[in-house]
């Protein structure tokens, strides 16, 4: 029951994930450069905060108030977003809603965490990201209708601000801190238990002359990281820019591509629901490895739509934008499950602010590229980024 503040919450930002960059280079006489340093910005200004909270939730061992403190804060931000159309307002504003959207972040990861046992983390993540996929899909659906029916930019901000008041009342009514916090420390201790047992067992075979067929491997923490900070940084330079493409590119109505991103938010739905159904036979290392050889893969067919445009390829890309929302959503439930068992207890921020870096990162890049050298050429560099991806994940899981 606590999570339905959090579906309103992402009912606004899916509205904003498409709004925005079309508000700003139809609306503002923005360019997609302009689009990219706002992102950027923001992502880069929510990476250092991002450890704050973490580290402070874990810290106090209290979550509930950061969660209210974050949706009370997007409330009136983004009331003050919509009092002027000044590009340059809009972009330090947005910065400011960056650090406060960031503040619900681990403590909402440690609140899963801590509600189920570590063998259904995959399971509870999967629940949590399915609901709030409904959030999103249902805001992307929003900007759809309203969009069709001519509301304007300001009308739309205002909605997305009344949403997150809406998250604000519901979580205080729900959202309730954990009376025991254990369950992360005794994975910590599990893990490290498990590595000693394996550690003495060679030795004993190894002693008694038997041939040693395995390595003993502790996962390397650094090697996950680095691969989480390229999927966030590839996924990031494809998908700011993507609605630009196209709206711009393509010649699709405004509300139309509302309809196309509902669709891929449609995919990542279906992949958190099959995440969770099917977690207790799910390898994460396995999933997360596949997950960026398939998203590999797919901008090849965004490629052959800029070449060879016509009804059938535009379905295609469609298609692949599905597809790569169901393997975003088994991605991230495995990447999630992982992340609490290798992050140790004071660094619960650690994992959004990878995300958050390599976002930002690409939020710039990828919208620099598409501006100056042209869509092709960044659809090839993403399918090299997620194979990058792939190769660090690989390494990790070995």
């Amino acid at each position: 029951m606590w999570i339905i503040g959090f579906l309103f919450h992402e009912m606004a930002f899916g509205l904003l994930s498409v709004f925005l960059p079309l508000y700003i280079t139809g609306s503002l006489g923005g360019s997609l450069i302009d689009i990219g340093i706002m992102a950027a910005l923001a992502n880069f200004v929510g990476v250092p905060f991002s450890f704050f909270w973490g580290y402070l939730c874990d810290k106090t061992r209290r979550y509930r108030i950061y969660i209210l403190l974050s949706f009370s804060a997007m409330t009136v931000l983004l009331f003050l977003f919509s009092l002027t159309n000044i590009l340059v307002i809009l972009i330090a504003v947005y910065s400011v809603i960056a650090v406060f959207h960031v503040a619900h972040e681990a403590p909402k990861n440690v609140l899963i965490s801590e509600s189920y046992s570590q063998n259904e983390w995959k399971k509870g993540f999967a629940s949590y990201e399915a609901l709030t996929e409904l959030g999103w899909l249902s805001g992307l659906i929003l900007g759809f209708v309203l969009f069709g029916y001519g509301f304007n930019g300001t009308t739309l901000i205002l909605l997305c601000s009344a949403l997150n008041l809406i998250a604000f009342v519901t979580a205080l009514l729900f959202v309730k801190d954990p009376i025991l916090i254990f369950e992360r420390r005794l994975v910590g201790i599990e893990r490290t238990l498990s590595f000693a047992h394996k550690g003495i067992s060679l030795a004993s075979q190894a002693l008694d002359g038997l041939q040693i067929k395995e390595n003993l491997r502790r996962e390397n923490l650094s090697i996950f990281c680095a691969g989480l900070l390229l999927f966030s940084l590839t996924a990031s330079m494809l998908f700011t820019p993507l609605p630009v493409f196209f709206s711009t590119n393509l010649g699709i109505p405004r509300n139309l591509v509302f309809g196309i991103f509902a669709l891929n938010t449609t995919g990542s739905f279906l992949g958190y629901v099959l995440a969770g159904k099917m977690a207790q036979k799910l390898d994460g290392r396995t999933v997360i490895k596949r997950a960026n050889l398939v998203r590999g893969i797919l901008p090849w067919i965004f490629l052959s739509t800029v070449i060879w445009f016509s009804v059938f390829t535009l379905t295609l890309s469609v298609i692949a934008l599905i597809i790569m929302g169901m393997t975003y959503g088994f991605f991230l439930i495995s990447t999630l499950s992982l992340s609490m068992e290798l992050i140790p207890e004071g660094k619960a921020g650690l994992f959004n602010a990878l995300v958050g870096l390599g976002g930002a990162s690409g939020c710039y890049i990828g919208s620099y590229m598409a501006e100056n050298y042209g869509f092709p050429i960044l659809f090839i560099i993403v399918s090299i980024g997620f194979f990058l991806s792939f190769i660090a994940f690989k390494t990790f899981a070995k």
